[in-house]
Parts: C-alpha cells; structure tokens; sequence
C-alpha cells in the first residue's frame, strides 16, 4: 500500500517542508542541481514526476542506484522505472521483484537472481569494498532511491541495508543528483552508518509495505558434516564472518558452547542471534555488519537494538579493518577449487553467475588476522551438475586464493604454509571426492604437482 504523507509523515517530524504544488514543481523543472536543503514529503505521483523532469536534463542515459539484496523499495523502485524510458539501475544483488522494461539496463557489481542471464545485464567487476569508490568516478549517479524508517528527530535510519549506500548518497549530494527514501513504518531502526539527516534526502515517498523475510532449512548431511569440521578450529574469543546458507548455519551450531566470540562481517542472518541467545557473543563488543537478512524475529531484534552497528561496505570490507580483528575467521564458498588452490566463485561456462562480493576482501583480511584463518568450504560433488569441485585447474577467472583450508564433507585440506605439492595432495586426499581422486593424482602429475 502506497500513501500519500503530506500531513501523516511530516507531522512526526518537525525538520520537512510541505510547499505548495506550483513553488514545488517549479523548483522540479530547474533541472539537475536543486535541493530543497530539507526532505520534503510527497505522494507517488509528485516523486515520478519530478524524478523523471531531473532525468530529462540529464546528458545520456540517467542512472539510478538503488538499495538492493532484501530491501530494494520495490514500490517506488517500480513507478519510477515505468516513467523513465531509458535508465541505468545499479542494485546489489538484485532480487526477483524487480520488474525490468525494455529501456532498463540492470547494472551491477554482484549479480543476483533478479540479474542473472539478463540479455542486457551490465556487470562491473569489483570487489565489494572498491564499489562506493565507484559512485565517485565512472558509475556516477543520477538519482539515489533507498528504503528507510519513518523519520524520528530529523533522522531515518536505512535499517536493513547499509551497504553501498552511503557513499551513493555523497556522490549524489556532490553532483546535484536526487536522492529519493521509501518510508517504511515496517523498517527496524539500525544504528550506526544506517542514520541519515533527513537534510540528505530530497523527496519521501510513505509506503507501509512487508520486509522480506528467509526462514531458514534444516542443513543436509554434507553441509552439517562440512559445518562441523569449521567450528572444531574455532575457538573462544575468535571474530566470524557470518553469512546466510546451510554451511555458515551449520557451523554457528557447532560454536554454540563458545564464549567471547565476535561477530565483523558483511551480511548477517538468524544465525547471529542464535549465538546471541546460547551467550555465545561477546556482550561487550558490538555486533557489526553492512546488511542483515533474515526472519521477522531476527528484525525485531536489530529494532532499536544499540549492540548491532550497520556500518558502510569501506568500512566493513575494508581487509585492514579485517585483519585487525582478532582470530578473524572467514568462511566462503565456491563453484570450484583447483590444484593451485584457486577458487573460482563467480562464473559458469564464462558467464556471469554473482561476482566478487566480499570473498576477496575476508580472505585477504582474515588471512592477515593475529590467529585468523581464512575456509573455503564447499561439497565435494556438484549435485547439480554431477561433477567434482576439486578439479585440476580452473578454466574461469579465480575469485580468490591462497585459503587457510580447503573443508568439503571429506575433510580439510590444509593449504597455509604448504609447498604446492603438498596443498595439491592435501586436497586430492582430504577434500575431494573419492571418486575423481584417481584422475586428480594423474592430472597433478601432468601439472608438475606430484
């Protein structure tokens, strides 16, 4: 449900403007650099408007970057495609409820299911922790669209997403582009990066829409065992990253009995307050991350809740930052690792499948970490494709390498500190599957490895 806030929104915050319709729309055709130095709040139809007058002035095709992952605005994401012609939407694994016309360009660094094999996806290779830097050069914006709270005290708060963001918006105040908030009375209220001045948004459109939520499943045999085999080399005290899936969800199962541990990453899902709940965090530190995804319990949780600090993506993934946390422990996952203990994460058959993410940024970082250790952890059998994961060289761009160990359901291969023959026979005898094993040995002898 989408509704017009002229009275409702603006009369919880004293710091909006509510000017009459022909001061607001004379000040919308100026063109590109207005800003009305305080967040004017107005209906759906007010913010198409002048979204799409600020875009006529635009030299070439606009671009809009936009919240993505779980907390895309949809509802205003959607009316504003429908009006622009032509445009460039820069999201962050963008999801399927994204409707896409023909004059749409999908943009991204990480490609999501709502991109994927899109005939006119444009993917820019980055690591995740260079994007905001990205917003300030070649992928400059020309509208910024975000989800946040109500306003409070002159604030909102970007709740669930922080992300990319942040930066998007200073790029955007410093070119004269608009910048556009999805108030959600449904939007928990996060701290830290997550608070804007209602000063840096132009125009708040009030939708009382669902979150997205993910319930999690009952991790299979592999990803327990796989899970299982992370957690026995974790201890006390040590710093996680901790995402979403069965593999990290196994592994947070096997910590539970842990005392002090600490919580650096860049999404988080009900896993960290599974932790929370065992006494497992460290209640004096805390809780950080860039997004969270997960059920309405986990939400309510982060609800006004000071312990967890939504911090921007430099900072979060930032690997200097990384490494100066403590016994850092990063657990990634890939389509394949090869013999030189190469991942690929990224691509099939040379097609974009996500991208580079934070994998690069954690494994550098966790790699540098007093006590820190950086897992690749994946099965080792592709159930899908019906093939190995261990293969002898990878045949697409490597995400990552040089990983503290190699876990599958057959074991650890570890790789740190090993000669390259040593990590090759460590994975043909502890990672891969016992199938291929054979034909692994007979390939690493023709790669120079046995």
């Amino acid at each position: 449900m989408v509704r017009a806030s002229l009275g409702g929104a603006a009369a919880r915050a004293n710091r909006f403007s509510a000017e009459p319709r022909a001061a607001a729309d004379a000040r919308a055709h100026r063109g590109a650099h207005w800003h009305a130095g305080v967040m004017r709040v107005v209906d759906l139809e007010r913010a198409v408007r002048t979204v799409r007058d600020h875009c006529g002035g635009v030299e070439g095709v606009p671009r809009v970057v936009a919240s993505g992952n779980f907390a895309s605005p949809v509802a205003l994401l959607h009316a504003l495609l429908a009006e622009l012609p032509s445009v460039r939407l820069h999201a962050l694994n963008a999801q399927p409820d994204l409707r896409l016309h023909e004059g749409v360009v999908p943009e991204t660094t990480f490609v999501g299911p709502g991109f994927r094999r899109h005939p006119r996806l444009s993917y820019v290779p980055s690591r995740l922790s260079m994007v905001p830097r990205l917003f300030h050069g070649p992928l400059a914006p020309d509208v910024v669209v975000v989800h946040t709270t109500l306003p409070r005290d002159g604030q909102v708060s970007l709740g669930l997403e922080v992300n990319v963001l942040p930066a998007a918006i200073e790029a955007a105040r410093a070119r004269g582009a608009l910048v556009l908030a999805q108030l959600n009375p449904r939007m928990p209220w996060t701290f830290g990066d997550a608070v804007l001045q209602v000063e840096d948004i132009d125009l708040g459109v009030e939708v009382d829409a669902a979150l997205t939520t993910h319930t999690a499943g009952v991790p299979g045999d592999d990803a327990r065992l796989i899970g299982s085999r992370v957690a026995a080399e974790i201890g006390d005290g040590a710093t996680l990253q901790a995402g979403i899936g069965e593999v990290p969800d196994a592994t947070i199962a096997g910590v539970l009995e842990r005392r002090g541990l600490r919580i650096w990453t860049e999404m988080f899902s009900d896993g960290v307050l599974t932790l929370e709940k065992a006494g497992a965090l460290d209640r004096g530190t805390p809780v950080r991350t860039s997004f969270v995804f997960g059920s309405q319990e986990l939400y309510d949780w982060v609800d006004d809740n000071p312990r967890v600090q939504m911090l921007r993506t430099e900072t979060t993934n930032a690997p200097s930052r990384i490494a100066a946390q403590p016994s850092m422990t990063s657990i990634n996952t890939a389509l394949q690792v090869d013999l030189f203990d190469q991942a690929n994460a990224s691509r099939i058959k040379a097609r974009i499948h996500s991208g580079f993410g934070g994998q690069t940024d954690f494994t550098v970082g966790a790699s540098h970490s007093p006590g820190g250790r950086a897992f690749m952890a994946l099965r080792s059998w592709h159930p899908k494709a019906n093939v190995s994961t261990i293969v002898p060289l990878v045949d697409e761009p490597v995400t990552s390498f040089q990983h503290g160990a190699v876990v599958t359901e057959q074991g650890v291969a570890w790789m740190w500190g090993r000669d390259e023959r040593e990590q090759a026979r460590n994975l043909i005898d502890h990672a891969a599957h016992p199938s291929v094993r054979d034909d692994l040995r007979e390939e690493a002898r023709g790669l120079g490895l046995a």
